[in-house]
């Protein structure tokens, strides 16, 4: 088994800012990436290891000017002929040769980099993780080579988080790099602004953040807290009924009765909220005075912000409704407001309201 006490810990922001370094350096020196090793990302349930891989390559896209693409393999559904491919007979019926399986089909071009992400590689059994001995370090799948611009990555959780998961071979994983991924608060809020996550669940997580991952793999509990049901909170509220109370049953069956209850008690102050669309037209400067209706304020306002991001006037007035919150809150406000999208602070640095508030309160951004 593979201790984590020996392994690397980092919150999957800071994994992805290490493996985009290490990447784009190799591939911008127009080196090959089958120099650097194969990745392991361990960690518990809906940490957030898979979106973590798809960011990566939207990051490497972006700063390579490549096409990157990702081939999602769930190796918990493999067996070891599957990741062969079909043996047929050759023209002349005299050797078997084996038809190359489509998700090992790769696009070679000068101007394309593939990732190929075998996930969940820990809950396969043993003899499909001795198949992909080949694929980690001689990047091979019997007969048949990956191309030298594809990157392999793989996922899993651990031993100890009573998922399905089989002991990973000593001889495997000497051949990869492993990163064990924790839970981070600020990289899944960084995340979850730009990703649309419903504002209501930004709010109160902000409010609370324990409550992003409560996994106890100690107790028997099927309905639980992690980054990944949360998002499946924030799709419900999204596209079925924002209404917490009218889908109360389907949010308790995502992340348990506990935590439904309190994410329920806590949504009921949205009815106190001022009205958004008035902060930003500039017609409304009244600030709340308890905390929790604060944190609903300020996710309310970077959920709209993201609406209307390229409407700079509504922004800085949105901005400048700011300078009468706390500083604490208006750090958070500003905060978020930068991770709307990349590089959104070269437009708020266009702001005089944004400028002033960080000429007045820069320590606290500092701090922060």
């Amino acid at each position: 088994m593979i201790e984590s006490t020996n392994m690397t810990v980092l919150s999957i922001d800071k994994a992805l800012e290490h493996l985009w370094e290490a990447y784009v350096t190799v591939i911008n020196d127009g080196l090959s990436v089958t120099i650097l090793p194969s990745v392991m990302l361990w960690g518990p349930p809906g940490v957030g290891k898979s979106q973590g891989v798809k960011q990566l390559a939207k990051e490497i896209e972006i700063s390579t000017g490549k096409k990157v693409h990702v081939t999602d393999v769930r190796l918990l559904l493999f067996n070891p002929i599957d990741l062969r491919g079909i043996p047929t007979s050759n023209t002349d019926k005299t050797l078997a040769v084996w038809l190359k399986p489509k998700i090992f089909h790769m696009d070679e071009s000068p101007d394309v980099i593939n990732i190929l992400f075998l996930d969940e590689l820990s809950a396969a059994p043993p003899s499909v993780q001795a198949a992909a001995y080949q694929i980690t370090l001689d990047r091979t799948v019997g007969e048949h080579k990956l191309p030298d611009n594809c990157i392999v990555i793989a996922a899993g959780n651990r031993v100890t988080d009573k998922s399905v998961a089989f002991k990973m071979p000593k001889a495997l994983a000497n051949r990869m790099c492993h990163l064990d991924i924790k839970e981070d608060f600020d990289s899944w809020k960084k995340w979850a602004i730009g990703s649309g996550i419903n504002r209501k669940v930004v709010g109160f997580l902000s409010f609370r953040p324990l409550y992003l991952m409560k996994f106890d793999s100690s107790n028997d509990d099927l309905a639980f807290t992690t980054p990944r049901s949360w998002e499946m909170v924030s799709n419900i509220l999204n596209y079925v009924n924002e209404d917490v109370d009218m889908s109360y049953t389907l949010v308790a069956g995502c992340i348990g009765i506990g935590a439904a209850v309190e994410f329920r008690t806590w949504c009921a102050i949205y009815e106190k909220l001022p009205d958004i669309k008035a902060i930003f037209d500039g017609t409304y400067t009244q600030v709340p005075e308890q905390t929790d209706v604060m944190y609903a304020v300020v996710s309310s306002m970077v959920s709209y912000a993201s609406k209307i991001k390229d409407d700079l006037g509504k922004i800085a007035n949105s901005i400048q409704y700011s300078h009468n919150l706390p500083p604490d809150f208006a750090t958070i406000l500003l905060k978020d407001y930068m991770a709307i999208e990349p590089d959104y602070m070269q437009k708020l640095m266009g702001i005089p309201s944004f400028s002033a508030w960080l000429s007045k309160n820069g320590r606290y951004f500092n701090h922060a």
